[in-house]
């Protein structure tokens, strides 16, 4: 019995070459046999590959003919870089699952990085090799590389908003969200093992894949994948818009002021940053239904939403729409082989923005415009005990479960109301955000015996988390003792939450964290909103102390 290596070359025929070279001569070196085919040439018999007692796959991400053969993937670089050690483990019988993942959640912070580290920690646990791509606020970090991908045995997805799939063809994949990664890296490696399914070209599970999960693909992480997209636009606009008046003052704006810095920092935040909120949220919506059909119709329809007056209520209603609305078409409508190409780039954009486009003329756009004047009303206008119930509820909410779904609906909402100008939301959600890791770690100084030292040290880090608005640095914490540490966390953000509102607080952008309060008028009424965050943390600690229990060691 032999070994058997079946080359892929690509645009690496050279590289191929002398990797089929090397492997001969490593192969006489230890003497065994080996058989090599280079992009079908010399082709295989069929008694070759059966007699193998090993197959290498190079640069080759499957080979029908291997069947159930145990078979090793290597790349190109790995076979020149020490061809000795790929027969080697070729001999032993040796594979080490090869892993790659990518992890994104919508804000791109915290979540992203957590659940990334999850996934490589579980990894190496399981003694696989993993290599992992975060989808972050700065954009893909540790890219996966076509190699990489070639060389993967499996794919696994763990994102809380749309991920690009197309290069991903062929390969086992699984798809989840932040939270698995979090909670158990692990497990999830496990249950992607036995339940990961071939992912068709065509940006669908192949046909003997499962039905995917619909808590997985459904409208809260379709939701918030527009929300990620449209973030970095309220904060330039938000900032640049504050700026603005801070350096021309309230009037900023007015033609009296035009080829000022201060008009045209306004033109730029206000005119430009805060315009395409409403359109990015929308076509981002339909881009996480449709894939990239969906983005001409989306944000055509979110256009349409802001001239009218709907909003972000009437950009999510229109990025639902058009992105259901053009999956599907797309499903429907079948050209043939040579026609189809001719859907993602004229027929679907065109058709989705002409349907969602006389929806939201004819049908949603003024009643949700409407709906979102009345809302905004009712928000100005909140005073007293009303502003302290909707504080609480927000607080609550982000206490709950610190970057998880309910945290997020929260967070979504107050963003969303800065595209009309109601910023008493967003201040008491960063408020009640800031608070548990805050809360957290003032009590691991103050009440030492309720932690372990291990808790105690973490606590620090909990801090500058809490300073920069990342809720999740309270989850080590919560994963703990949820049942005591969670309502007490619960307690110090509904109060945060509560007094900002109530103090009428107003932020105008939607992350930061202690960093953006210096910002002239980014913040309005500082001392209130300081009031209402030492508030919420000291009564986060006061709580732990009443319920933790004194910690073992």
């Amino acid at each position: 019995m032999s070994i058997v290596a079946i080359i892929r070359s690509g645009e690496r025929s050279t590289q191929a070459r002398l990797a089929a070279e090397a492997l001969r001569q490593a192969a006489a070196r230890q003497q065994q046999d080996i058989a090599i085919e280079i992009d079908g040439q010399p082709a295989l018999a069929a008694a070759q590959l059966a007699g193998a007692r090993q197959v290498l796959l190079v640069d080759n991400p499957d080979d029908g003919r291997v069947g159930r053969l145990p078979a090793r993937r290597v790349t190109l670089d790995q076979v020149l870089a020490d061809p000795a050690a790929q027969l080697d483990g070729s001999a032993a019988g040796e594979h080490a699952l090869s892993i790659v993942a990518i992890t994104g959640c919508p804000t791109g912070i915290a979540h992203t990085f957590m659940a990334a580290e999850g996934l490589t920690q579980a990894a190496k646990a399981l003694g696989y090799a993993i290599k992992v791509e975060t989808q972050g606020s700065v954009g893909a970090q540790n890219a996966l590389s076509a190699a990489d991908i070639a060389a993967a045995d499996l794919v696994i997805i763990a994102a809380d908003t749309q991920v690009q799939l197309d290069r991903f063809a062929g390969k086992p994949l699984f798809k989840a969200g932040t939270k698995a990664a979090i909670a158990d890296g692990q497990g999830l490696i496990r249950r992607a093992q036995a339940e990961a399914q071939p992912w068709a070209a065509d940006h669908a599970p192949a046909a003997a894949a499962a039905k995917p999960d619909k808590a997985k693909d459904g409208p809260y992480r379709h939701l918030m994948t527009g929300v990620s997209f449209m973030l970095p636009f309220v904060t330039a606009g938000g900032i640049l818009i504050a700026l603005a008046f801070a350096l021309g003052g309230i009037y900023a704006f007015d033609d009296a002021h035009k080829g000022t810095l201060a008009w045209s920092l306004f033109q730029i935040g206000a005119k430009s940053a805060f315009a395409l909120m409403v359109p990015i949220l929308a076509g981002y919506i339909a881009y996480s239904i449709a894939d990239r059909p969906g983005i001409a119709p989306g944000m055509v329809g979110g256009m349409l939403a802001a001239s009218l007056g709907s909003g972000f209520l009437g950009g999510i209603v229109a990025g639902f729409i058009a992105g259901y609305a053009t999956r599907e078409l797309n499903r429907r409508i079948q050209l043939g082989q040579h026609l189809n190409g001719l859907k993602p780039v004229l027929i679907l954009p065109v058709l989705g923005s002409l349907l969602v486009g006389l929806l939201m003329i004819y049908v949603v756009g003024q009643p949700v415009a409407a709906a979102l004047a009345a809302l905004t009303e009712a928000l100005k206008g909140m005073q007293g005990s009303s502003a302290l119930a909707l504080g609480a509820l927000l607080g609550a909410m982000m206490a709950f479960d610190m970057g998880g779904p309910v945290n997020k609906a929260a967070y979504a909402f107050a963003t969303g109301l800065i595209a009309s100008q109601v910023y008493t939301p967003m201040a008491a959600v960063m408020a009640a955000g800031m608070t548990p890791p805050l809360g957290l770690a003032l009590a691991t100084r103050l009440f030492r015996d309720r932690f372990t030292l291990d808790e105690q040290e973490a606590g620090k880090a909990a801090g500058v988390l809490g300073l920069a608005f990342i809720s999740e640095g309270a989850i080590p914490f919560a994963a703990r003792d949820p049942l005591r540490v969670i309502p007490a966390l619960m307690a110090g953000s509904a109060l945060a939450g509560a007094i900002s509102m109530t103090m009428g607080v107003e932020l105008k952008v939607p992350h930061g964290g202690v960093f953006v309060l210096p910002i002239p008028n980014a913040v309005e009424h500082l001392g209130s909103y300081l009031i209402a965050l030492a508030a919420g943390t000291a009564v986060t600690a006061l709580m732990l102390r009443v319920l933790k229990k004194p910690a073992l060691g």
